[in-house]
C-alpha cells in the first residue's frame, strides 16, 4: 500500500490503526466518526440493583467491552459493585465479543457463555438457544444505540428484557475532518476507506446529509477500496448503497490491515 491514502473513520483506536497502515507504507487519513457520550445515571444504576435482588435475572448479556467497564465505574463509585458480582454469580453471563470478555475477566466474573466470531446478534441468539427463557428476566447491557433485533428475538421467546445504557453514540464535537474527508473523496484523492463500526458510515451519512451530498456519498465510495471489519458493519454499509471491496475475516484490526495491503497493493501503481 505504499503512498496509499487510507481514510480511517475510528475514533478510540483510530491512532494505532493509523500506525499499522503508515508500517507498510500507507498514507493514514484520520477523521472521526464517532463519539461515544457517557450515558448512564447513577440513579439508574441504583433502581436497576435494587429490582435485581428483588426479582433476579436469569440471564445478563455484555455486548461491548467499553459499556462494561462504564457499568463497573458507575457501581464502583456508589460503592457497589461487590453487589453486582454477588448478582452476576447467580446469573447466567454471557458475552457477545473479546472486549466485554477481558472486562469481566479481569474483575473474575464466571462467564457462561461467549458468542463465536464474528460476534453478531445472529451468533449471540445462536449461542442462547438451547436456553429456556419463558417467563425469564433478561438484561441486556446496551452499546451505543439500542439492539433491536436483539430484543425483538428474546421477547419472541418470552423473555422479560431490561436493557441499561452506559454511553450512546453521537457526531463528533468536531466534524471538520469528515467534511474534509468528503472534499477528498469527491476529488478521487483517498484510495480506501477503512470502516470499523456500522455506525461509522451512518455519522459519514448525516454529515453528508447536513451539506446537501448526501445523494453522492455512495458514488464517492465507489473508486476506492472499502475496507468492512465484519458482517455488521457490511449491512450498514449495504443500508447505504456501498458494497465493501472486502470484509475482515475473523473480524479483527490483523486481519482487516492485511486485507487492505493485499487489495492496495494489487493495484497498479500510478
Amino acid at each position: 500500500m505504499e503512498s496509499k491514502v487510507v481514510a480511517i473513520l475510528e475514533t478510540r483506536t483510530g491512532a494505532h490503526l493509523g500506525e499499522l497502515i503508515a508500517r507498510r507504507g500507507g498514507v493514514p487519513l484520520l477523521a472521526p466518526a464517532l463519539n461515544e457520550v457517557p450515558d448512564i445515571e447513577p440513579q439508574k444504576v441504583v433502581d436497576l440493583l435494587r429490582a435485581w435482588r428483588d426479582h433476579p435475572y436469569r440471564m445478563v448479556i455484555f455486548q461491548t467491552g467499553v459499556g462494561t467497564r462504564a457499568l463497573f465505574n458507575a457501581t464502583g463509585a456508589l460503592g457497589s459493585s461487590a453487589e453486582m458480582l454477588q448478582l452476576l454469580a447467580r446469573a447466567i453471563v454471557v458475552v457477545r465479543g473479546p472486549k466485554p470478555t477481558g472486562e469481566l475477566t479481569s474483575r473474575h466474573v464466571r462467564i457462561d457463555l461467549k458468542a463465536p466470531s464474528p460476534f453478531t446478534t445472529e451468533t449471540v441468539l445462536a449461542t442462547i438457544a438451547g436456553i429456556d427463557l419463558d417467563g425469564a428476566g433478561v438484561l441486556v447491557q446496551r452499546y451505543g444505540a439500542a439492539n433491536e433485533p436483539l430484543r425483538r428475538a428474546l421477547e419472541a421467546r418470552g423473555a422479560a428484557v431490561d436493557e441499561i445504557s452506559t454511553y450512546r453514540w453521537a457526531l463528533p464535537d468536531d466534524v471538520r475532518p469528515l467534511v474534509a474527508l468528503l472534499d477528498a473523496l469527491a476529488a478521487s484523492r483517498v484510495d480506501a476507506v477503512v470502516f470499523t463500526s456500522a455506525v461509522q458510515i451512518h455519522n459519514l451519512h448525516a454529515v453528508a446529509q447536513s451539506l446537501g451530498r448526501a445523494g453522492l456519498l455512495a458514488g464517492y465510495l465507489t473508486g476506492p477500496v472499502i475496507a468492512s471489519v465484519g458482517p455488521v458493519c457490511t449491512r450498514a454499509l449495504a443500508a447505504h448503497g456501498i458494497t465493501p471491496t472486502f470484509e475482515a475475516d475473523p473480524p479483527k484490526l490483523g486481519p482487516l490491515v492485511a486485507g487492505l495491503d493485499a487489495c492496495l497493493s494489487a493495484q497498479p501503481r500510478q
